[in-house]
């Protein structure tokens, strides 16, 4: 499986936080598995955050369970947000933060452009395609994640 693959939640995964979750993957190695849930929001925006509390509401995603105490994001602009790295295709993780919530706030990135996430889904090595082998996960292919 490679960064950029798309996963969707089986019905073995109903009844826990992962019903009905779509996740990117952004990193894949022998080491494990990391990516983020895509189709769910957070029940509050960007801007009701105490850090960003004097920016306009832009909508956050629930990224997954762990390190819920940052922020992550993946975008499609490399030309404006510099240090991203390279998930696949048009898709980046990460980069200059400060300059990304700056382009938010002037509405120069919308959602078509940018997601933001609290907290992330990881899997130690072996433990993601344990889950994919049990059926728990099913692979979707890449699709636009910015449509």
């Amino acid at each position: 499986m490679n960064a950029g693959t798309i996963l969707h939640s089986t019905s073995l995964l109903n009844d826990t936080i992962f019903e009905n979750c779509s996740i990117l993957i952004t990193e894949h190695n022998e080491n494990g598995a990391m990516g983020f849930v895509i189709n769910k929001l957070f029940d509050r925006k960007l801007n009701e955050l105490e850090e960003f509390k004097h920016i306009i509401p832009f909508p956050l995603c629930d990224g997954g369970p762990v390190d819920r105490e940052h922020l992550f994001f993946i975008h499609q602009r490399p030309d404006l947000i510099k240090d991203g790295t390279l998930i696949s295709g048009s898709i980046y993780l990460g980069g200059d933060f400060k300059t990304a919530v700056k382009l938010i706030n002037d509405q120069t990135l919308t959602e078509k452009d940018i997601k933001i996430f609290i907290g992330y889904c990881g899997w130690d090595a072996n433990e993601l395609e344990a889950e994919i082998a049990e059926g728990s996960w099913e692979l979707v292919g890449t699709k636009s994640l910015f449509a």
